[in-house]
């Protein structure tokens, strides 16, 4: 298992909202093993709390986000398995980490 804890500058409910989602878990998984599969949510405390598993041939394969609010943000504690195969734990960690903090809402798209 490895984790990486960051604070983002969003709100738990924003975060919350990217997250859970079934296509964006099963994406996460997708490319945590590197290969397509199903995915099983074996935990959900909604805006805190989001666990889920591969649901077939992953054994071993699992991803687990926390989040807390901390000063202007949320404290983000990413942890995940993946069963000895597929990518290297810890620059997905980090690319997952980068593609949260990413702006997902651009108030003045548009304006000219």
């Amino acid at each position: 298992m490895e984790s990486a804890t960051r604070t983002l500058v969003k709100s738990p409910p924003e975060l919350w909202e990217l997250l859970d989602q079934p296509e964006r878990m099963q994406g996460l998984m997708c490319s945590l093993l590197g290969r397509a599969t199903e995915i099983k949510v074996y935990e959900r405390d909604p805006g805190a709390c989001l666990g889920w598993e591969a649901s077939e041939g992953g054994e071993g394969a699992w991803i687990e986000i926390e989040l807390a609010e901390k000063g202007w943000g949320t404290s983000v504690q990413l942890a995940a398995e993946n069963g000895g195969q597929g990518t290297r734990l810890e620059g997905w960690l980090e690319a997952v980490m980068d593609e949260l903090a990413m702006p997902s809402k651009r108030p003045f798209d548009g304006v000219v």
